[in-house]
């Protein structure tokens, strides 16, 4: 019985030790050392480094991606006393040694102590391939996101198997998506199965977009000639669907833009329908709310950074309040001496014009202006086949609300009642003890107000610069005339209606033969209807 004992302890404690190290084995094989592989490009021609790469990257070592960061950027070098390789950073007259894996110090060396490995841009592609895979399995959603999409940009079947390990253990359903299509499209590459192939050429086509099409048609050629048709079928599929998303970004495209002229337009069509004046000054207000934007930007940028992020809320009100207060100086002091004749306000408005450009050039500089976008403009998210901007889609909301706030003004205050009432006769207002000039003067405020609204939000997409108004000052006078003099709604559908029109042109004829043709027909359209598509009515407009 004694001697039995030991037997079974001597037994039991061997089985032990098999389990720990079955069970230990794959951490072992994951904390194997790296170092020799990487010490190995200081010898390797660039096909030789291609392979190495792939055989770094199957490792899955994260702790490598600082070194192929490294290499890719030219920063990777081996000393030439024993060949080893460490990352090297610049300082003084020798070079700072970096351990490639650790990333701990290994001394300095001098500069002809140590040699630079050579990289083309065939080995970046497959450095950044390999960095994505090795940064697939991160903790950090947004780094996996990342990591997929390099390995999309850059396929490679070394990265197989371990897009295949981060599939099965991904949990978020749009990093998951990407992960499966860039494994479909590294597998295209691979020495797979046909069927395989087959399911990633389907896969491919389901994701469709661009970027499919180009990833089938470079992949087509190492294909076997038994998947062709799936290819050219896949192809023929994505570019029909594609069509179909094209027309709806133009469509996308014509309504941002239409939203854009809406913000310039409207104020413009309250002064030129209420008082009948060209108003050439017109994009200068547009100017001076963006110039307002940048001042209050800087403000808040030298006093209180924490609220960039409110900047464009804080500049609303003051570029209205800039700009209805210039507005209303230019219609005491200028504008109110010239009613009824048309040519002389339109000269005496694009003098004024002139002066305000000059002035912004000396206070300013003819210089563009910096102004930056919040974080909750920046950025854009897919929808289909289309990309939707953040900015363009928050000034589509705020064109309409500023549409929508304009209509209640004119329909609910008593101001919008007196308007309204000069709008369609102006001698009958007059006679019933409406101020007619002051109703002119407000009326001009409010309509260079509006105007410096619409600078805050072009101040968003386009350049803060003294000539910005000019840009928008044509177009706003063909979307009044278009749309009906005075006429909101008009306004509204003329400044879409053009937009879209100019966005589905441009791509056939050119961005500046499209305006000569959207010209042309505005021309055309008002001979058949002089008064626009929504035309004012009342008594003084029918005589």
């Amino acid at each position: 019985m004694t001697s039995k004992v030991p037997f079974r302890v001597l037994q039991s404690l061997g089985l032990l030790l098999c389990l720990i190290f079955s069970l230990a084995a794959p951490s072992f094989a994951q904390q194997t050392d790296p170092k020799p592989l990487i010490d190995a490009l200081s010898k390797a021609d660039f096909g030789e480094a291609e392979k190495l790469i792939g055989q770094l990257a199957a490792t899955g070592d994260a702790r490598l991606v600082p070194a192929l960061n490294a290499f890719s950027e030219g920063d990777l070098y081996f000393r030439k006393s024993d060949n080893l390789v460490f990352i090297g950073k610049a300082a003084g007259s020798s070079y700072e040694l970096i351990d490639p894996v650790t990333g701990a110090s290994a001394g300095q060396a001098a500069k002809n102590a140590v040699t630079k490995i050579k990289i083309n841009n065939s080995l970046r592609r497959v450095i950044r391939s390999a960095m994505g895979g090795l940064t697939l399995m991160s903790p950090d959603r947004g780094v996996r996101l990342q990591a997929a999409d390099a390995v999309l940009r850059s396929p490679s079947a070394e990265n197989l198997e371990l897009l295949e390990t981060a599939i099965s253990k991904e949990t978020d359903g749009e990093v998951k998506a990407r992960m499966v299509e860039a494994r479909a499209v590294s597998l295209l590459s691979s020495d797979r199965s046909i069927d395989e192939k087959r399911a990633a050429i389907q896969t491919i086509k389901n994701y469709g977009g661009r970027n499919a099409i180009g990833v089938l048609m470079g992949a087509s050629a190492g294909l076997d000639p038994s998947l062709k048709g799936d290819v050219d079928a896949a192809i023929a599929s994505i570019e029909s669907g594609q069509r179909l998303w094209d027309i709806g970004q133009n469509v996308w495209y014509g309504v941002s833009l239409g939203s854009v002229l809406l913000l310039a337009a409207i104020g413009l069509a309250i002064t030129f329908g209420v008082m009948g004046i060209i108003n050439m000054a017109h994009g200068e207000m547009v100017m001076l709310g963006a110039y307002s934007t940048f001042v209050v930007q800087q403000l808040i940028r030298d006093h209180a950074p924490g609220l960039f992020d409110w900047s464009l809320a804080i500049a609303l009100p003051v570029a209205f309040l800039v700009t209805g207060a210039v507005g209303l100086v230019v219609e005491r002091g200028v504008i109110r001496f010239l009613y009824g004749r048309p040519l002389e306000t339109l000269l005496a408005t694009w003098g004024v014009s002139l002066i305000l450009q000059q002035t912004i050039r000396s206070i300013f500089g003819p210089t563009n202006q910096e102004v930056g976008n919040p974080s909750w403009m920046s950025g854009s998210f897919p929808v289909g086949g289309m990309t939707i901007t953040w900015n363009r889609m928050w000034i589509i909301a705020f064109s309409l609300s500023i549409f929508v706030a304009l209509l209640v003004v004119m329909k609910k205050s008593s101001f919008g009642l007196n308007m309204r009432a000069v709008t369609q006769n102006r001698r009958m207002a007059s006679s019933m003890g409406i101020k007619t000039p002051w109703v002119d003067a407000f009326t001009f405020a409010l309509g260079s107000g509006i105007a410096g609204i619409a600078g805050v939000a072009l101040s968003q997409i386009d350049n803060v610069s003294p000539n910005l108004g000019q840009s928008y000052i044509i177009d706003s006078f063909m979307v009044v005339v278009f749309g009906g003099v005075g006429n909101l709604w008009g306004t509204l559908v003329g400044a879409l209606s053009l937009g879209v029109l100019n966005k589905f042109l441009e791509p056939s004829v050119g961005a500046v033969l499209g305006k000569i043709l959207v010209l042309v027909l505005i021309i055309l359209f008002i001979q058949k209807r002089p008064r626009g598509l929504f035309a004012l009515k009342g008594r003084a407009v029918e005589a």
